[in-house]
């Protein structure tokens, strides 16, 4: 579809130069939610419907007009929706199809960092972090449900830094603050390093590439991991963890209990008739004194 409609031969090498829009999507969906008898829930999915996380559906108005009527088809049918978007703020535009759908959606964005430079540099385009925060509080201010993914954060980010970013999330009072560590695999993870090293964002692409080491890369993952959890709990934050499942391969035995506790554990927002975790998220089995 890509190479038909837009010329498009590598989606992946490409990508960012490129928009398919799915117009009228919302109104044929309404349709097919209509008639749909049967609404798959799995026992972590609960049935929710992602929007949209492998591009964004919020990048210009037309994209925003096709999410529009997507949101309002599923939650009109009473379907489970989440939203997210690097620019609520455009968003905003469709509040009332946002507070009309009530307890069905859930609108949040993702914020790695609260460096705008070192952001602008993996996320061209994009709108800076403060904007985003700013956007998901007019959300919050209105009554509509909101959630924060740091995914993922930077290997330049020390545990000030992270504290200094989780304070500012706060101040958005979302349900969830999803959390992960960049992962250095893959095709993504090589147009990250060369994005950083274009934008002339040096230290940034510098330490990117040493998370090739895998020893690196774990300590950091750990660390960071650790430290959201850490400081999550300081600040009354609702955290929930999302590790690699391959850095569970290469942590001590007591660390991968730790890890995979969090895989296993439901996300503590009240959102989909979900089950709140009853008991305390696992702690980390020591303290290391990286800073």
């Amino acid at each position: 579809m890509l190479e038909e409609e837009l010329d498009v031969e590598n989606g992946q090498k490409e990508w960012g130069d490129y928009v398919l829009y799915r117009d009228g999507l919302g109104e044929r969906l309404d349709g097919h939610v209509e008639r749909k008898r049967e609404w798959r829930k799995t026992e972590r999915g609960k049935g929710v419907v992602g929007v949209s996380f492998s591009t964004d559906c919020y990048m210009d108005g037309r994209a925003g007009k096709i999410t529009r009527n997507v949101v309002d088809a599923l939650t009109s049918h009473e379907k489970f929706t989440r939203v997210l978007t690097r620019n609520p703020i455009l968003a905003l535009q469709d509040l009332d199809v946002f507070q009309d759908g009530g307890q069905y959606v859930t609108i949040g964005s993702s914020i790695p960092c609260m460096d705008s430079d070192e952001v602008g540099a993996i996320e061209p385009n994009a709108p800076a972090p403060q904007h985003r925060l700013r956007g998901l509080n007019k959300f919050n201010e209105h009554g509509v449900q909101t959630y924060v993914s740091m995914s993922p954060t930077y290997p330049t980010q020390n545990k000030a830094d992270l504290r200094r970013q989780l304070r500012r999330v706060a101040e958005c009072n979302p349900a969830v603050v999803f959390h992960e560590p960049i992962n250095p695999r893959g095709a993504n993870f090589e147009m990250t390093v060369q994005a950083a090293r274009e934008a002339g964002e040096d230290e940034l692409a510098k330490e990117l590439e040493r998370l090739r080491d895998r020893e690196h890369w774990v300590e950091y993952a750990t660390d960071h991991l650790r430290w959201v959890q850490e400081i999550g709990a300081e600040l009354d934050l609702p955290v929930h963890l999302w590790p690699d499942k391959q850095l569970i391969k290469h942590v001590s035995e007591e660390e991968a209990v730790w890890l995979q506790s969090w895989r296993d554990r439901q996300s503590p927002e009240e959102f989909a008739n979900r089950d709140i975790p009853e008991k305390s998220p696992p702690a980390f089995p020591e303290h290391r004194t990286t800073v």
